[in-house]
């Protein structure tokens, strides 16, 4: 698959996106994902400039805003003894579809005639399609219809068209379109095109909520204001080290562009990254929501109100959807209408659902806003029926996965949802079900945290005495269960037969952040977190150099993650470690500005001191949510921002290369406050 990070990718609040290559054309082939997707479908899969019969060369790019892109071309001459007379400019905005300008100038004394093509065409595949390289089963159509090219496909009820027109008279057919002009000495002609996706019939989840339109999420703002209003809401950072303020602006805009909005959302969720996951996400948007609390609390506000609005009711194997599980992943393409995908919505996640309950609490204690932990006290209750009721499948006490239908779904519901991801040493794969360590984790730091709003909102005391009972007796047994002492470190997981899978992983990171290592076990973590195996120089591996799996290609068995290595820290931070998570954040946030300051989903493990600049993961989500969110955690925790409920608490610790922290206008139930941090030794 070809990456990303190599071609142009616009966004508009995470419904729309183009792929395309450098020139601005759309070329899709089986190992090419350019496009112009909409929930899930591509509209356009093939949009080709050719001026004279050649395709132009492509000279600069301007692609900084979010949701518009510039292309600076000309049409080459072949030869360096003659100057190209012809530039081209070509500016793209999304807008559920894109319109597109195209300006030609003759820079020669001589009139030129032009012979103008665009290419187009649509195959209106699934992503899952995309991705899967599977053949469509419906009909693909091209009309002219009333000075537009229509671009049709339908199978069955199922039926999407895409609608194309110009500002400029021209020759229509059902391969595109086709101008003629005459260009004067130093003249300029420019043509507008308006590409439309258009939605024939709107789909619906399976549990009747109803489906984006092509035009739910129109914003009635000019993007460039809206732009400027999330940066006006965002804390401002002040920095004597200019690669994080960098970072940190590069998140802020990307994260506005991430934001997903359907109808029956409550404000806008992350999506969860480009290309292939722009839908809503339980687990990324959760996680992604956290880091970004103490910038944003309104993002995790509305991520909360509609995954609480999409948890489970039912008993669905086909799914993995049970009563108070909160969702993996919605889709609304093809395949997911015709249930030959589970996502309408599937719920295979093991630890969403924790995940929700910690979020909440966060929240509300980063807000005090008890008005939304009341609305939401019956997902709250069912949330936790879930943990003990499905979650833990054996009755063991502790939350295990194994996927209910055998011909879908994913086989490992954790975070390293790759098929390979949970194996022993010896790069055995563990059988299923798998209950694995962070997962544990996540539920204790639930329990806990729930206990608290039982007694401070719900006025429940025996809810939160019972929740406080079963975290304190769930650290007890995983101190025991979990813990390798030959090796010194926890488990990954316990197997189907309940044996200790022993690989050394990133996993062992979160349970520092949770809180249910034991302070003797944590210690001999983080010297193995810290160690060469586990950390690369830049990051933190998901599996470490020794291991049987260890590949640092491996997208979950040696590559790092800037979100994973972002909880690894905060969880040093909780843990004591100070010094360690500061040194951890400032080895990502410098891998980060050698991405253009944009974090990548993951990339290489291989060792800092053999490479000295990251290397690319070759088919990387970027921007993806988890990552884009990685900077604001690693903020917090070089400030060592926290709330009581009441107060900011902030304990800075910076590493020398960045001597001074200053961020302003922290939101949260204070109002807003200011946190400042210097290094050591400064002034």
């Amino acid at each position: 698959m070809k990456n990303v990070s190599s071609d142009i990718v616009n966004i508009l609040d995470g419904n729309t996106f183009v792929v395309s290559d450098r020139r601005g054309d759309l070329d899709a082939t089986p190992l090419v994902h350019h496009g112009l997707f909409l929930n899930d479908t591509r509209f356009l899969s093939r949009w080709i400039l050719t001026i004279n019969g050649l395709r132009p060369k492509v000279l600069t790019v301007d692609d900084l805003a979010f949701d518009s892109v510039q292309f600076f071309a000309a049409l080459a001459t072949g030869t360096i003894y003659i100057d190209p007379h012809l530039s081209i400019v070509r500016r793209r905005t999304l807008n559920e579809g894109f319109l597109e300008s195209i300006t030609l100038t003759n820079h020669d004394r001589h009139a030129i005639d032009l012979d103008i093509e665009l290419e187009a065409a649509a195959d209106f595949a699934d992503l899952f399609e995309v991705k899967d390289k599977l053949d469509k089963k419906g009909k693909v159509s091209s009309r002219v219809d009333n000075g537009r090219l229509i671009l049709g496909y339908h199978r069955d009820s199922f039926a999407r068209e895409t609608a194309i027109s110009s500002s400029v008279p021209c020759d229509l057919s059902s391969e595109g379109l086709r101008f003629e002009t005459t260009l004067a000495p130093h003249g300029e002609w420019t043509v507008q095109l308006d590409v439309e996706a258009v939605f024939k019939r709107p789909l619906r989840p399976s549990n009747g909520a109803p489906a984006p339109r092509a035009t739910a999420t129109a914003i009635a703002t000019p993007p460039g204001a809206e732009v400027d209003s999330w940066l006006g809401r965002a804390p401002k950072l002040v920095t004597s080290w200019e690669p994080l303020a960098l970072t940190y602006r590069r998140s802020v805009l990307d994260l506005t562009a991430l934001r997903f909005r359907t109808p029956f959302s409550s404000g806008a969720v992350p999506a969860a990254g480009l290309p292939w996951f722009m839908t809503i996400f339980g687990r990324d948007s959760l996680i992604t929501s956290f880091q970004a609390l103490p910038f944003f609390p309104t993002v995790a506000r509305a991520t909360l109100r509609t995954l609480a609005l999409l948890q489970g009711r039912t008993d669905d194997a086909f799914r993995d959807e049970e009563p108070g599980k909160i969702l993996h992943e919605l889709r609304f393409g093809e395949l997911t209408a015709f249930e030959e995908r589970p996502h309408s919505p599937y719920y295979g996640s093991a630890d969403a659902t924790p995940l929700f309950l910690i979020l909440l609490e966060e929240y509300a204690r980063w807000t005090g806003d008890q008005q939304l932990v009341r609305h939401l006290e019956p997902n709250v209750r069912a949330a936790l029926a879930w943990i003990d009721q499905y979650g833990d499948r054996d009755q063991d006490g502790y939350v295990e996965y194994q996927r209910r239908d055998p011909l879908n779904g994913i086989e490992n519901q954790c975070w390293k949802d790759s098929w390979n991801s949970i194996a022993f040493a010896d790069g055995t794969l563990a059988p299923a079900p798998r209950a694995t360590c962070e997962i544990q984790g996540y539920v204790y730091d639930a329990k806990r945290r729930v206990a608290r709003l039982a007694r401070e909102v719900y006025g429940d005391c025996a809810l939160g005495d019972r929740l406080d009972g079963e975290a304190a007796e769930l650290k007890l047994r995983f101190n025991q269960d979990f813990w390798l002492p030959e090796r010194g470190f926890f488990a990954l997981a316990l197997d189907g037969q309940k044996r200790k899978v022993d690989a050394l992983t990133s996993n062992i990171g979160h349970l520092l952040w949770s809180g249910i290592a034991d302070p003797d076990k944590a210690a001999l973590c983080v010297r193995h977190l810290m160690g060469p195996e586990l950390f690369s120089g830049w990051g933190i591996r998901t599996m470490g150099a020794g291991e049987g799996s260890y590949n640092p290609l491996g997208y979950h068995v040696g590559t790092v993650w800037p979100h994973d290595t972002s909880i690894v820290a905060w969880g040093l931070f909780q843990a004591g470690f100070r010094q360690e998570a500061a040194r951890l954040a400032q080895a990502m946030l410098e891998a980060t500005a050698l991405f253009g300051h944009r974090p990548p989903e993951a990339f290489a493990g291989y060792p800092r001191e053999v490479t000295h600049h990251p290397v690319e993961y070759p088919t990387a989500c970027s921007p993806q949510a988890w990552a884009t969110g990685a900077p604001f955690l690693l903020i917090r925790t070089l400030l060592g921002l926290d709330s009581d409920g009441r107060h900011l608490i902030v304990v800075p610790t910076l590493p020398a290369a960045i001597p001074q922290i200053e961020l302003l206008d922290i939101p949260g139930v204070w109002g807003k406050m200011d946190a400042f941090g210097r290094a050591r030794g400064e002034n």
